[in-house]
């Protein structure tokens, strides 16, 4: 029997994981290609945009194939450390371009719209047609554990600035050492709980972004792997370019398009995945994602950027604004609550999705 060719194995590759979402990967090429003719810069940022969206399910779905043919140790390590990869590599473009301020929103808005709006989402959807979905009610509290270390991580140095200089601005300089301290802690902590989750039944941290059935080849997907790495960092930089073009046509300060609009384009994919598991009753799965991968962005990709920052000139600290605070406290709060029962339903979440939104407008409406 002939072995299939390369072309016709590429082919059968479903390259974010579904052929319907393929189709939206025609917006990469075309944000080049807008760029390199000099079109208008919105058009350039919308594009890119649309394009950063099923590039990031690309990225997902080619690591999971890959990890799906290593052993569970490597596996759990390579979906920990590529499990946000698409944001981590657009938190670098723009730390580079000197985007502080978007940063820091981006890290937040993450965190508050996986636990909010994609966790919501899932359980409005999943909640149609059914009472109630239950969980794994051990693994959701020692999820809710995590992410309450998580915050205490994000929200100290915002208190000690409040504390000792009585602001929270201007005081980059001294809040350096506690930033890279607490930075280190917080990666230690993630090792941590990987070697734990690693050795249970139970995971705390790392979520499987795609269906674990999927048997794709996994040389294509690792060509895929670095070909989709390459194409983030071009659209990331195409992104970050033009967000001046974006911000000066819809408004809004650099809260809002680091803490909503680029929170939601690095987390899009997610989203998608998290609802259709939930739509077919895998509210554990559904968990997992949302929960998971708020978690390694608190615990991993923020301070892998703290100590990124340093490298590439434009140190960040760990002091968020007082509303980012606030609004991680309240989505850490309150899918704790969710979670203490191990069962929901689609009212819960819909409370989820309006809390979201009241947030995202206060980000809105921030004053520059």
């Amino acid at each position: 029997m002939a072995r299939p060719s390369i072309f016709s194995v590429f082919s059968s590759l479903e390259l974010t994981g579904s052929r319907r979402f393929d189709v939206l990967l025609l917006a990469a090429p075309a944000a080049m290609v807008l760029a390199v003719w000099g079109a208008a810069p919105l058009a350039v940022f919308l594009f890119a945009g649309l394009g950063l969206i099923p590039m990031a399910a690309v990225l997902g779905h080619a690591t999971t194939v890959v990890a799906q043919r290593l052993g569970p140790l490597a596996a759990g390590l390579l979906d920990a450390t590529l499990g946000n990869a698409s944001e981590l590599i657009l938190g670098l473009v723009a730390l580079n371009a000197g985007l502080i301020a978007v940063v820091k929103a981006s890290i937040t808005g993450s965190i508050i719209s996986n636990l909010l709006l994609v966790l919501g989402l899932a359980m409005v959807v999943g909640g149609q047609g059914r009472k109630r979905q239950r969980f794994n009610r051990r693994s959701a509290t020692t999820n809710t554990t995590m992410l309450f270390l998580a915050a205490v991580g994000l929200i100290v140095p915002a208190v000690f600035a409040l504390a000792v200089y009585g602001k929270l601005r201007g005081v980059r300089a001294e809040m350096q050492g506690l930033s890279l301290w607490t930075a280190a802690i917080l990666i230690l902590v993630y090792a941590v709980s990987l070697v734990f989750q690693l050795r249970t039944d139970a995971p705390a941290g790392v979520a499987p972004r795609h269906d674990p059935q999927c048997r794709a080849p996994w040389r294509p997907a690792l060509l895929t792997l670095g070909a989709a790495t390459a194409v983030i960092a071009v659209l990331s930089e195409l992104l970050v370019n033009e967000l001046g073009a974006a911000q000066q046509a819809f408004h809004g300060t650099d809260l809002f398009w680091g803490g909503v609009i680029f929170a939601l384009i690095g987390n899009a994919a997610e989203h998608g995945v998290a609802v259709g598991a939930a739509r077919r009753d895998q509210m554990d799965l559904a968990m997992a994602i949302s929960v998971g991968s708020s978690l390694q962005i608190a615990l991993l990709l923020a301070p892998l950027l703290v100590f990124a920052s340093l490298l590439l000139g434009h140190p960040m600290t760990l002091v968020f604004t007082a509303l980012e605070v606030v609004a991680v406290v309240l989505s850490v709060v309150m899918v704790a609550m969710i979670a203490a029962d191990g069962e929901t339903n689609w009212l819960e979440g819909a409370q989820l999705v309006a809390v979201y939104a009241i947030l995202a407008l206060a980000f809105y409406f921030v004053p520059a």
